[in-house]
């Protein structure tokens, strides 16, 4: 998932420029310059990809498509510093898309948003920079999304957070771009340690920042190949104060599905209110069934609940009877950077179509979150969920360690198109 940085100076580009005397003139004296004492810049062949198209060529061949490229660099304190860079990137017939400034106190970090010839490889526009006094120069591919305006960008996460708590760590990585976040509780739960308090203003340590989350605990942002900049981290937790605000939410779309022997079973969100329906759910489960799930002591298996079914760690859907019993849960868990799936189907109520239904919908929800991938945890015993997974019509990989097997299912390997298509109709709407 690409997620760019966004800022108050966003222009668009009218078209390829040739010279840069207007946007030079322009942006000469707006803003001091920055010389960073790090040295991030990721390796010149680890940009994402570089520039592999051609130009025009005989025979007919049409010209390749430009290529949209984000970057990040560092200009010395000096007048006429950026209009140097900018020559420099008109050199390469380098559009300009938009520019957007990180202050600091120092100076300020500038982002650009730059069209560039599909032949021009990444490490020529960056030589380019480099010649023309860039310094700490990042750069990586971008896509369609960057286009959007950064104010529109950053109303849309702060709707999609308003609307849904399970919303605020994918907002937080669209925002940041790639990055990893981890939500640890404020108490220990079984296989999950305790936080580390963090102080309300929250804590920016270079390619790390800490936010105090608003149920307690901590919400950590890694992202070891840029540093964060205190424009990001203002963003960042003006978006968790937000969160924080507006308390737990979670929307109340569902499903009403009839199984085959003619039950109605309802599919929809559920979060820390279902905490009480979820622990009857488990002692009407048996030990193998609890066992397959969580892996791990039976005994455990309530202590795990709190922290699935809350909206900060993930979504959770609930299969209810007409009566309201929950008889089946699936977790949509993130990991970091991944996401995990996990499912837990009553005894009574196995072996109809519950547990599909759930994992349909799960990995809709991912999907719609813009996933690479999702992954389940289970037993190679467990042939209910291998045969779910292999429903799902997805690449799969396996892999086994100490009896425990990890399959994965590749969503990236399938066009956005076919998943859009595959998986849309799943999505639980208002």
């Amino acid at each position: 998932m690409t997620g760019a940085t966004h800022a108050d100076d966003d222009r668009p580009g009218p078209g390829r420029r040739t010279a840069p005397a207007g946007l030079a003139g322009l942006l000469t004296g707006l803003r001091t310059r920055w010389t960073r004492r790090h040295g991030h810049a990721p390796p010149r062949d680890d940009t994402g990809a570089a520039g592999t198209g051609t130009g025009a060529g005989t025979g007919g061949t049409a010209p390749a498509p430009d290529m949209l490229w984000r970057m990040r660099t560092t200009v010395r304190d000096a007048p006429g510093s950026l209009a140097a860079l900018c020559a420099a990137l008109a050199g390469r017939e380098v559009d300009i898309l938009s520019l957007q400034a990180h202050p600091l106190a120092v100076g300020t970090v500038d982002e650009f948003l730059l069209r560039a010839p599909a032949a021009l490889a990444a490490p020529e526009i960056t030589d380019a920079v480099s010649s023309a006094g860039g310094a700490d120069t990042w750069i990586e591919r971008a896509d369609a999304h960057d286009l959007v305006d950064a104010p529109t960008r950053i109303l849309g996460l702060a709707t999609r957070t308003a609307l849904d708590a399970a919303e605020l760590p994918l907002a937080l990585r669209q925002l940041l771009g790639r990055c990893t976040i981890r939500s640890l509780p404020a108490r220990p739960v079984s296989g999950v340690p305790g936080a580390v308090e963090a102080p309300a203003e929250g804590v920016l340590e270079d390619t790390v920042m800490r936010l105090r989350a608003p149920e307690g605990g901590v919400i950590t942002v890694e992202r070891p190949y840029l540093p964060f900049t205190p424009t990001e981290f203002a963003r960042a937790r003006a978006l968790v104060e937000l969160d924080s605000r507006l308390g737990m939410r979670i929307p109340r779309g569902q499903d009403v599905l009839t199984l085959p022997e003619g039950h109605d079973i309802t599919v929809s969100r559920a979060g820390t209110d279902d905490l009480a329906a979820a622990r009857e759910m488990h002692e009407r489960c048996s030990t193998g069934t609890l066992s397959r799930r969580y892996h791990g002591p039976v005994g455990d298996a309530d202590r795990y609940l709190n922290h699935l079914l809350s909206p900060r760690f993930g979504r959770t859907l609930a299969a209810r009877t007409a009566s309201g019993r929950i008889v089946g849960l699936g977790h949509l868990l993130w990991d970091g950077d991944e996401t995990e799936i996990a499912l837990l189907v009553e005894d009574e109520w196995q072996r109809r179509g519950i547990g599909g239904e759930l994992l349909e919908r799960l990995v809709a929800m991912a999907v719609e979150a813009d996933c690479a991938s999702v992954y389940a945890v289970t037993q190679a015993s467990n042939t209910g969920m291998v045969a779910a997974m292999r429903g799902l019509g997805l690449p799969l990989d396996y892999q086994i360690e100490e009896g425990t097997l990890v399959i994965t299912a590749r969503l990236d390997a399938v066009p956005a198109a076919v998943r859009a298509e595959r998986f849309g109709r799943y999505v639980l709407r208002d």
